[in-house]
């Protein structure tokens, strides 16, 4: 029986459990899959393998999302015959490991409690479970953990593809083949495309975890504006921002922060941060925590030496405006390609008055309002999240960047502001809102320690 208060529960163990939903949420979860996937099948999800190196474990997200437990190679299958969850974990765990760090198979009562899962299995038990099954659903696409997004995951398989040395199949091909092999009579289903779905509306305590990854973040930002002088490392910036996040419970960033400074902000995905931040330039950083599994997205631009010249104040100035009007025409039952064209008809009456100190500056303005990008990607477990928002109306609860961005290629320059904001009943929250937006109050943040 699943306990309606999940924080009562008292063990030496129960702090390997996570604590930021209750195991009816979980439930509640698979019992959406059980529905999508129907009586006759069902689904199976394959946990994370053991970390290699110094690196504490990590789940994978949809492992996580749907029980919460980081236990490495472990399988979870949701059983729609009898609308059951069970787990199965390897004996070699307690044979391996110290066993006051880590759950195993000696824990089935209290990961019973936690996760309201029906039954906990040894991990050879599978095999004998799923030669009954004649409909079983598997993730095709592949399992995102730790700073990873599916996209950067399918680029690094079409690298090692192409590589004539190695071609190694990706795990969930492999898991997928082993499947095939193992089981013939078995008719393979994608379950990712129902895994999206669920994923890409948050619940109330997915947007409170949220909302203090959006608050980390707008710190993070705010803390490297201030430290930010010239002659100064880049990395420095990215060094405040871990120690900001760490410091307040993430277990690192979210993906390896943008601290660009000067010509290398022409590189959208600059990673060096290796250079000296110099007097006169711009500094580009982009930064979001890991923070219990959820991250955030925030990007601003800063003078160097703390004072916007006339054309950074000019074309951040712009793109400010343009992310402001984005933010106001954001709003339920509006699709994204309705909310552009709104933002769009609404700058180009402003570009019309703006003060453009040079032509081309004019002409990147007015190619910016034809970008279809600036509502960039959905954000959650994943800075770069599953989950299409962009081909029907917004719901609640949806969570995504809006990233308004102008390139001038006669003068490699790139700019960009970045703020994660959820749709809400009425209009939007902006998660990252904390941070400061407008030039005037960058440059008062920076002269604030200085």
């Amino acid at each position: 029986m699943i306990r309606s208060n999940f924080f009562d529960i008292k063990s030496e163990k129960s702090r390997l459990f996570q604590r930021d939903f209750p195991p009816e949420e979980f439930k509640e979860r698979r019992d959406k899959i059980l529905n999508a996937i129907g009586q006759d099948a069902c689904a199976i999800i394959q946990g994370s393998q053991q970390v290699r190196g110094h690196f504490p474990f990590r789940q994978s997200n949809d492992f996580y999302y749907c029980c919460g437990l980081e236990i490495p190679h472990s399988y979870l299958i949701i059983d729609g015959r009898d609308r059951s969850a069970r787990l199965f974990i390897p004996r070699f765990l307690s044979a391996n490991n110290n066993r006051e760090n880590m759950l195993t198979l000696e824990d089935a009562d209290l990961i019973r409690e936690f996760t309201g899962i029906d039954e906990i299995l040894p991990l050879e038990n599978l095999i004998g479970y799923l030669k009954d099954v004649r409909i079983l659903y598997a993730p095709y696409s592949p399992a995102e953990s730790r700073g990873e997004s599916r996209e950067t995951i399918l680029h690094y398989n079409r690298l090692v593809a192409l590589d004539p040395w190695d071609g190694a199949l990706p795990r969930e091909q492999r898991f997928i083949s082993l499947l095939c092999t193992r089981f013939p009579h078995v008719e393979i289903r994608d379950l990712s495309p129902i895994l999206d779905s669920l994923r890409l509306v948050k619940s109330e305590r997915e947007i409170s975890l949220l909302r203090e990854a959006g608050k980390l973040s707008a710190l993070a930002v705010t803390e490297a504006m201030r430290i930010t002088k010239p002659g100064m490392m880049e990395y420095y910036l990215r060094a405040v921002a871990n120690y900001i996040f760490i410091s307040h419970g993430a277990f690192g960033e979210g993906y390896h922060s943008i601290v660009a400074s000067g010509r290398n902000i022409w590189d959208p995905h600059y990673f060096r941060d290796d250079c000296v931040m110099k007097d006169g330039d711009l500094v580009l950083m982009d930064t979001a925590p890991d923070y219990h599994y959820y991250t955030s997205d925030i990007a601003r631009m800063w003078p160097v030496n703390g004072k916007y010249s006339s054309w950074q104040r000019e074309l951040y100035g712009f793109i400010v405006e343009y992310h402001k009007t984005l933010l106001h025409c954001i709003r339920p039952g509006l699709t994204a390609d309705q909310i552009l064209n709104d933002a769009s008809t609404i700058m180009a009456d402003f570009i019309k008055k703006y003060s453009f100190s040079k032509e081309i500056y004019r002409k990147a303005a007015e190619r910016a309002l034809e970008f279809r990008g600036h509502l960039s990607h959905s954000v959650g477990m994943s800075v770069h999240d599953v989950g299409d928002y962009s081909s029907a109306p917004l719901k609640p609860g949806i969570v995504f960047s809006v990233d308004p961005q102008m390139w001038i290629p006669e003068e490699r320059l790139y700019i960009r502001v970045e703020d994660t904001i959820v749709v809400t009943n009425n209009g939007i929250e902006v998660l990252t809102g904390s941070a400061p937006l407008d030039p005037d109050d960058i440059e008062s943040t920076m002269y604030t320690h200085s």
